[in-house]
């Protein structure tokens, strides 16, 4: 991949269809790389434009310092994203994350990523109104670089290794910051041993989300057993493969849980034990033969009436507050299933979460 074309008569008007023919774009137009964005970009990565920061499946191509940078600055970022961008891709490259698999599905799973911390406020992330649609930078540019890296990099191209039935939106960029500075909250990476001014990356492999409305309950129960609805469905892969999940609480939502005492921990808990399907739903009363799930816990009961949790435990659905602070929604957003993990992962090396309980709300629970 060149910062620029070889071809002397190329001019300025002719560079973006340029990239389009090389076959570089996610198919919208491209930032032009030039060597002076480009090497912005390295500087903020810290130099060494070889250096490899990890490899991407499907292809396992070599994510350089140099490839990276082309990418981001392909897809609109500015030097101030780049953390945030290479700790994303390392997370995404995890083992546990299983992005070879993610890349190739049938299914229309993509990685989501939520920030905390400073890095957000620094890179001008839009955490509030319309956070996972259009109109910011920072979010829109972050998650498309993540992309075309997953396409140049990794070889996820639709129809040759990415498999993707139907696809989704989320396909182009799937981006957000959780919205600590209006949470009731404690932030989702403090809950999880962090401090509050460390930042970090959470990448989640997911579908788009699914709205929960609710203008009418003003105790969390009510708001609570909407989001269950939503979570208790037979057609979404959390609810015949487990794995782990996200629920995005909008502020006016999460004013009215936090009012009435409750925290992160029983938001978790109550979505759990509230929401599931009937085994005999699950799998149309055996109408197709017994062709049950044997990757289930095998704690699960396998029984016409017995309820199977969307999830094996409170601690697979991952509790964020985002958007603006008019409104009465939340979403729900399923995971892919077992066969990945989300993995959490700090911006600035150095930051590690503390060891010990974890507080959670100024409670602390062994």
């Amino acid at each position: 991949m060149n910062s620029v074309t070889d071809s002397p008569e190329m001019n300025a008007e002719d560079l973006i269809e340029w990239y389009y023919a090389q076959g570089y774009s996610d198919g919208l137009p491209l930032v032009p790389p030039t060597p002076a964005k480009i090497d912005a970009m390295v500087k903020a990565l810290g130099g060494d434009p070889s250096f490899k920061e990890c490899r991407v499946p499907p292809r396992w191509g070599s994510l350089t310092r140099e490839a990276l940078a082309i990418n981001m600055v392909m897809a609109g970022c500015l030097p101030e994203y780049a953390a945030i961008v290479r700790a994303a891709m390392l997370a995404l490259c995890d083992p546990a994350f299983n992005l070879n698999g993610v890349q190739a599905t049938t299914h229309m799973a993509s990685p989501l990523l939520i920030v905390n911390g400073p890095a957000r406020i620094a890179a001008g992330m839009n955490a509030g109104m319309n956070a996972f649609g259009s109109g910011n930078r920072a979010n829109a540019t972050i998650g498309r670089a993540i992309r075309l890296i997953l396409l140049n990099v990794g070889g996820g191209w639709p129809g040759e290794l990415d498999k993707s039935t139907l696809g989704s939106p989320a396909k182009y960029t799937y981006c957000i910051a959780e919205n600590e500075e209006v949470s009731p909250f404690v932030p989702y990476h403090v809950e999880h041993g962090y401090k509050a001014e460390d930042s970090t990356v959470f990448v989640l492999a997911a579908e788009p989300p699914h709205s929960v409305t609710n203008h009418v309950a003003n105790d969390p129960q009510g708001i609570l057993d909407s989001i269950c609805s939503a979570m208790s469905t037979i057609c979404s892969n959390n609810a015949v493969m487990g794995g782990h999940c996200a629920v995005v609480i909008g502020p006016e939502h999460a004013r009215t849980i936090a009012k009435h005492g409750w925290k992160r921990h029983d938001i978790r808990y109550y979505l759990w034990k509230n929401s599931g399907n009937l085994w005999k739903d699950l799998y149309f009363n055996d109408r197709y033969g017994k062709i049950y799930n044997r990757s289930f816990p095998a704690w699960y009961k396998r029984e016409p009436e017995a309820i199977t949790p969307i999830v094996p435990s409170p601690d697979n659905i991952h509790v964020f507050v985002a958007g603006g602070e008019a409104g009465r929604f939340s979403a729900f957003i399923p995971g892919w299933g077992k066969v990945s993990s989300p993995v959490l992962r700090a911006i600035d090396p150095g930051a590690e979460p503390a060891g010990g309980p974890v507080c959670l709300d100024g409670t602390c629970q062994l």
